[in-house]
C-alpha cells in the first residue's frame, strides 16, 4: 500500500533533539514552528514519499516540498537520518561557509525549492504535479504549508489550479499549529474551517491530529486510495512548540533563542525528564 523506500524510523524524540542541537549551535529561532512539523515529515517520509535508490535526484522521486521554509531545521533532521546531510553540516548550522540556512534552499541536496517567501512553494508544487500529470508518471507531490501561510492569495490561485487541472497525486498538508509570526491565526486573519474551505475549492480533504502518527498514517493512505481525481488536503491540528512544556502554544518561542539553561531543560523535557 504504501510507497515505503527506507526502513528508517525517524522517531520524534531523536528529530526534535536534533533541532534542539542546530538551534543552539547555530543560535538561531523558528524552534516551535519546527516542532509542530515533526511527526508530519516523520510520517511522509517513513511511509509515504519514494526516492528509487535513495536518491533525492532520481527523476522517478515523488516530489516533497516545504513551502513553511522556516520550518527547515525540522526537515534538515529527516535528511539527517536519511544519510543525505551529515553530522559536521549539522553542526555547522548556520556557520559561515554553510549551505544549511533558515530557511528551505534548494541548493542542499534533498531540498527541492527555495522558500520562505510564503505562499510560492505551494505555487511550485501545483506545477510540478502538473508536469507529472502531463508525462504520465505516477510521482506525487506533497506539500506543507503553515496556517498562517494561507493568508496568501497565491495559495488559493494554486488550489484552484490544481482542482481544475484534476491533480489527484497532488496533496497539501497544512500545519494548523493556531500561530504565525506575530500572533494567533485568529488575531491576525481568521481562517474559519479549513476542511471546508478547501472542499470548496474542489479538493477531497480530512482532519486530523497533526502529531498523531498512525492517524496521520492512515489519513494520507484514505486519501491516496481514493478514485476521486480531485487534488487532497489534509488539515493536521498541530501545536507550536510541541515536545518542550514551556514553548508550546507560546508565540514568543517562534523568534527566541536558546540560552545554554533553555538549551538543557528542552532536551530534557524531549526526553520526558522534566514537564
Amino acid at each position: 500500500m504504501y510507497m515505503t523506500t527506507t526502513k528508517i524510523a525517524f522517531d520524534a524524540r531523536i528529530l526534535r533533539k536534533t533541532i534542539l542541537r542546530m538551534s543552539h549551535i547555530g543560535k538561531t529561532a523558528h524552534i516551535a514552528c519546527a516542532f509542530s512539523l515533526v511527526e508530519i515529515l516523520a510520517v511522509l517520509y517513513r511511509d509515504f514519499v519514494s526516492y528509487p535508490k535513495n536518491d533525492p535526484e532520481n527523476s522517478d522521486r515523488d516530489f516533497l516540498i516545504l513551502s513553511k521554509g522556516h520550518g527547515v531545521m525540522a526537515q534538515y533532521a529527516c535528511l539527517k537520518e536519511l544519510g543525505w546531510l551529515s553530522e559536521d553540516e549539522i553542526l555547522n548550522y548556520f556557520a559561515d561557509g554553510s549551505l544549511l540556512k533558515g530557511l528551505s534552499d534548494s541548493r542542499v541536496y534533498g531540498l527541492e525549492v527555495t522558500s520562505g517567501s510564503l505562499g510560492h512553494g505551494f505555487s511550485v508544487g501545483v506545477g510540478m504535479a502538473l508536469g507529472a500529470k502531463l508525462r504520465k508518471t505516477e510521482q506525487k507531490t506533497y506539500v506543507i504549508v503553515g496556517d498562517g501561510e494561507i493568508n496568501e492569495g497565491a495559495i488559493w490561485e494554486g488550489a484552484l489550479f490544481a482542482a481544475h487541472h484534476e491533480l489527484h497525486k497532488f496533496m497539501v498538508i497544512v500545519d494548523q499549529n493556531g500561530y504565525q509570526a506575530m500572533g494567533s491565526t485568529d488575531e491576525i486573519l481568521k481562517l474559519h474551517d479549513l476542511q471546508s474551505k478547501f472542499e470548496s475549492f474542489g479538493f477531497e480533504s480530512i482532519t486530523v491530529d497533526g502529531h498523531d502518527e498512525v492517524a496521520l498514517k492512515d489519513t494520507i493512505a484514505r486519501l491516496e486510495l481514493s478514485s476521486s481525481t480531485k487534488p487532497k488536503a489534509v488539515v493536521a491540528k498541530t501545536v507550536k512548540g510541541k515536545g518542550v512544556p514551556f514553548m508550546e502554544n507560546d508565540n514568543l518561542w517562534h523568534y527566541t533563542r536558546l540560552s545554554p539553561e533553555a538549551y538543557k531543560l528542552a532536551v530534557l523535557a524531549v526526553d520526558g525528564v522534566v514537564k
